[in-house]
């Protein structure tokens, strides 16, 4: 399987957090399954942690892609092709960091691991 990880989730699974169930840990850590996260997941952690509103232990353009690193989580660019995906999608979600993430599982054929319930309102796999 192919998972896209939320930023929440990424940010869950770094640092522990019990939020985070124990079949979608084991989902991350299962090397069959291959794990992305979004550059616009680090753009989107970057825009909160600048606003005061995400703690993190170290400034987050060296933390989280270096945690990416650890974690052996790939990196997926944004590409023309994703963008194009936002004319398909009701604007049932606002937050545009989500939709993006909505389009790009879109046009890769990913499922997103999210608790985010609103993106379930979206015809896109979700593991939650």
């Amino acid at each position: 399987m192919k998972l896209l990880l939320d930023t929440h989730i990424f940010l869950w699974y770094i640092s522990g957090d019990e939020r985070l169930s124990k079949s979608i840990r084991e989902s991350i850590q299962n090397f069959d399954n291959r794990i992305y996260l979004s550059v616009v997941s680090i753009w989107e952690a970057i825009v909160k942690y600048n606003l005061g509103k995400l703690p993190l232990p170290n400034p987050p353009a060296l933390y989280l892609p270096k945690q990416r690193n650890q974690h052996k989580i790939s990196s997926l660019e944004l590409d023309e092709a994703s963008v194009c995906q936002l004319t398909k999608p009701p604007p049932i979600h606002r937050d545009p960091f989500d939709r993006i993430l909505i389009c790009q599982a879109m046009e890769k054929g990913l499922t997103i691991v999210t608790q985010d319930k609103v993106i379930s309102d979206y015809s896109v796999p979700i593991l939650k």
